[in-house]
């Protein structure tokens, strides 16, 4: 089977390393994590890898025959995160696949089975995601390497730039980083040095020689990504696998972004898939390590466009911000609740209106009506008959205002737009930004991100984004 895209999505945030080890008065390491905002999550980072994915494939949703998405935790504890992201992405309601999670071996373990049911021919078109958005243990030492991403692949049996040959998989039964029944963070490593020579590093050193074996020698050289959780240990794999700790293809993601978990194996071969050439990728988490052979005879699309992404600079923030984020530090007093849970009819009655952004055509006039749900009639000509239309996702600001007071749960500043959408269509959003960069005519995007968490369960809408110029 063969890759036909590529595309990643990087949360907006950045924190020093030295900012969190000050927080717990360690000596301050060097480097930065990628975080998420308090509006992103795991499934919109994955979104967006995946419209990216699809869109330098030339790929429509709709002709996606199965979404295998791996992740170590999805954003439903138990309850519908693969059919909302199916739904979000606009994928057939009939897509196969599945989830997998409870370690960051699961992003490897979603490429594995799409590829298995490409082979097999129960899928033509496989979307591979693979991501995660985790919350560290307050003070524990992953906590200042913990980062977030997501990076998403297009599989097809066709003949494509790049090829998936040589698998493999090694297991022992070692605890590592985990998370306890009832736990919401998670935990480190018990001993570093323990998990350093009896675990990882043999675990992840065999695995890697039972790939090369299987994958041959090779003409060229190959490039590697290789797991990192504290910053070392991947060049120490590295040096026994006989590849050079210095030019390791994952090095830069895991500077620019930390250890992106389920995501970092297939994140850290984005850059060695922009260009002809072999590369090996392995994946650990939960004692298990499992690695792939890719080769490209060509630059996958979506692969140099992701390189740039992975290097983008983000916004600074601070630690307390990003506990902030991560609801590991919250206020006292009472919250304004939505005072509408998300199992309730109009969630049910408008979840594809609201994953899928659509708006209702009036058959006689032409005109957008939106939202649908809430104007039954033409706002034009009053007419009855509206056919649901998948609204345009980029547009101008006709008017805004920045709150500056907000209620809890919500943060101010808070801005709103009424955006003119491309196609005639006229929305009024909440903004994903402090409306600093907001202004009329200013062009945005618009980005599935997360509204709420409500009742234990994550509530996703769409917000606009300002575009940056001259794109």
């Amino acid at each position: 089977m063969y890759v036909h895209g590529v595309g990643v999505g990087v949360p907006t945030l950045r924190v020093a390393t030295a900012d969190i080890d000050a927080g717990w008065d360690r000596s301050g390491r060097r480097g930065q994590v990628a975080v998420c905002a308090p509006d992103e999550d795991v499934l919109t980072l994955s979104w967006a890898a995946a419209t990216m994915a699809l869109a330098e494939a030339g790929i429509d949703a709709a002709d996606v025959d199965g979404l295998w998405w791996g992740t170590t935790r999805p954003p439903y504890a138990e309850g519908p995160s693969h059919a909302v992201l199916i739904d979000a992405l606009g994928l057939d309601a009939g897509a196969a696949g599945c989830i997998t999670s409870g370690s960051t071996h699961a992003g490897m373990d979603a490429l594995l089975a799409a590829a298995d049911a490409v082979a097999a021919g129960s899928a033509g078109t496989a979307l591979v995601i693979a991501a995660d958005a985790l919350r560290p243990g307050l003070g524990t030492g992953y906590e200042a390497r913990c980062g977030a991403a997501a990076v998403a692949l297009v599989l097809r049996a066709d003949t494509g730039p790049a090829a998936i040959g040589a698998r493999t998989s090694f297991a022992r039964p070692f605890l590592d980083r985990y998370r306890g029944d009832g736990e919401t963070d998670t935990r480190d490593v018990y001993d570093g040095r323990l998990f350093r020579e009896e675990v990882f590093v043999p675990i992840v050193t065999e695995a890697a020689r039972r790939l090369t074996a299987d994958a041959g020698d090779g003409s060229n050289t190959p490039s590697w990504s290789l797991p990192d959780p504290d910053g070392r240990l991947a060049a120490a794999v590295a040096r026994k696998v006989g590849a050079d700790p210095k030019t390791l293809a994952s090095a830069g993601a895991y500077t620019a972004l930390g250890d992106t978990g389920a995501a970092a194996a297939l994140v850290g071969l984005v850059g060695a898939l922009a260009s002809p050439g072999t590369a090996h990728a392995i994946g650990y988490g939960g004692g298990r390590a499992s690695g792939v052979t890719i080769t490209a005879t060509a630059a996958v699309p979506g692969a140099g466009a992701a390189q740039r992404a992975l290097e983008e600079a983000g916004r600074p923030t601070t630690y307390a911000a990003l506990l902030r984020a991560r609801n590991q530090l919250t206020p006292n007093g009472e919250t304004i609740p939505m005072g509408v849970p998300p199992e309730s009819a109009m969630f049910t009655r408008g979840a594809d209106e609201m994953l899928q952004l659509l708006g209702g055509r009036c058959v006689d006039c032409g005109t957008i009506s939106t939202p649908p749900s809430i104007h039954p009639h033409c706002i034009a000509c009053g007419g009855p008959k509206l056919e649901p239309v998948a609204l345009a996702r980029e547009g101008t600001v006709h008017t805004y205002v920045v709150n500056h007071t907000m209620p809890a749960p919500f943060e101010a500043p808070l801005p709103i737009a009424v955006i003119d959408l491309d196609d005639g269509a006229r929305v009024m959003l909440q903004v994903a930004d402090d409306g600093t960069n907001v202004e009329i005519g200013r062009r945005m995007r618009l980005v599935l991100r997360k509204y709420a968490h409500e009742r234990g369960v994550p509530v996703y809408g769409y917000k606009a984004l300002p575009m940056k110029e001259g794109s």
